[in-house]
């Protein structure tokens, strides 16, 4: 019976893909509301023509969600995509899809119908932006209407079929106070980076992926002064800052012909020429790094940014090697030298296995010939078991800026003195 009634819902399908066909509607146009709007009288007269078993309104109203999403969404995945829970999509070839939800990777029932129908929907993702994943090109990095992010990587690098990863492009910007409830930091570390900020320190943010980095640099971000002209560069814009003053630049990707390719440093470039108070770049990945330190070292502190790394010490060695690899005949005591110079404060996030994600170290960049840190904060058990970030005792060498600056206060610093 079971059986039946799937079979029923299959053939329901099917008659109403048939007369949609021959219905004339510009798919590109038409918005979700006025299809559906078009499509319900097909759909109930398709319904009347069945009559032998009944569906349920859940059921009827699955089987038109399905169609809109096949027509003018992205298919099995459109609900997901929907689900505020799920912060990424990661489609391993047609028949398996996982996401992540609350910080946890799990595996969804989900399917395409087979490898077709999976490079149907990539291709739905590319049109609109003039790009294409062929045999040739066979990984692209693109981007939804609503900003998410996506990686598509197809035959013959994979063996799977087509991958499709999509971060999505969250609307809601965490602050300070709602990083505090979820444990990230407390308040008197809040109140440590709102003073650095404050007192115009080069932040560096680092961690691995989807350790909350960005979340952090947007709320650090959102202590920056309201007088000063902020300039926000990022391969996609996520950053939301609430300045009156910011003006956001995105780098954009070489067309299919390859050109139009506009880089991170290449907007580096420019936005030294827009009189910014500050530069926040969202991550830097490549030779861009070079003109990012530049940056901090003529005038532009206070300037903040994120970077890949295990750990704060190897944050500075990735720091020094990109530098190296900036295009500039230096050596490497010169790159080292910019390093030490332009970072003062690396801020280090780590996400863990029950899907947190914390502060586990705040450290100082010592102004030495050697890349050496200096520990303010670390993330330490306490005698419950609780994972507290700790006071070393150790006080940095910018604390009497904190005062004449920020007015900033500190007990345990005025102890350890």
């Amino acid at each position: 019976m079971q059986r039946d009634h799937q079979k029923l819902k299959e053939d329901i399908l099917r008659q109403l893909y048939t007369r949609l066909r021959k219905i004339e509607v510009d798919f590109s146009e038409i918005d979700r509301a006025s299809f559906r709007k078009k499509i319900e009288p097909i759909f109930n007269s398709v319904l009347k023509e069945n009559r032998g078993f009944l569906l349920s309104p859940q059921e009827q109203e699955e089987i038109l969600e399905e169609v809109i999403s096949e027509i003018l969404g992205l298919g099995p995945i459109e609900k997901l995509l929907k689900d505020p829970e799920v912060l990424e999509i990661m489609v391993n070839g047609p028949n398996q899809i996982y996401v992540e939800r609350k910080g946890k990777i799990e595996l969804t029932g989900i399917t395409f119908k087979n490898t077709e129908h999976l490079l149907h929907f990539i291709e739905r993702i590319l049109s609109p932006l003039g790009r294409r994943v062929t045999e040739f090109e066979p990984y692209i990095d693109a981007r939804l209407k609503d900003g998410s992010r996506v990686n598509i990587v197809r035959s013959p690098v994979s063996s799977i079929g087509p991958i499709l990863t999509i971060r999505k492009f969250s609307h809601k910007r965490l602050s300070i106070d709602e990083l505090i409830l979820l444990g990230t930091l407390n308040e008197s570390i809040a109140e440590f980076l709102k003073a650095c900020v404050i007192c115009r320190l080069n932040i560096l943010i680092s961690g691995g992926t989807s350790s909350g980095k960005t979340t952090i640099l947007n709320a650090l971000a959102s202590f920056i002064p309201q007088d000063e002209r902020v300039i926000t560069i990022e391969d996609t814009l996520e950053l939301c800052l609430l300045n009156r003053h910011t003006i956001p630049l995105e780098a954009r990707p070489p067309s299919i012909e390859g050109k139009g390719e506009i880089t991170i440093r290449d907007l580096l470039k420019n936005a030294l020429h827009m009189r910014p108070d500050r530069i926040i770049v969202g991550e830097v990945r490549f030779d861009e790094v070079l003109d990012m330190l530049q940056a901090m070292n003529v005038g532009h502190q206070g300037s903040m940014t994120t970077l890949h790394a295990n750990s704060s010490l190897e944050a500075l060695d990735r720091l020094e090697l990109l530098a190296l690899m900036g295009g500039l005949n230096i050596s490497s005591e010169v790159a080292r030298r910019q390093v030490i110079s332009a970072i003062d404060l690396i801020v280090h996030m780590v996400r863990y296995p029950d899907g947190s994600r914390r502060i586990s170290q705040i450290s100082e960049v010592l102004k030495t010939k050697e890349l050496l840190l200096q520990d303010i904060f670390v993330l330490k058990e306490d005698s419950c078991g609780k994972l507290v970030l700790e006071f070393t005792g150790k006080i940095p060498s910018f604390y009497p800026r904190f005062k004449e600056k920020a007015n900033f206060f500190c007990e345990e610093f005025e102890r350890s003195k």
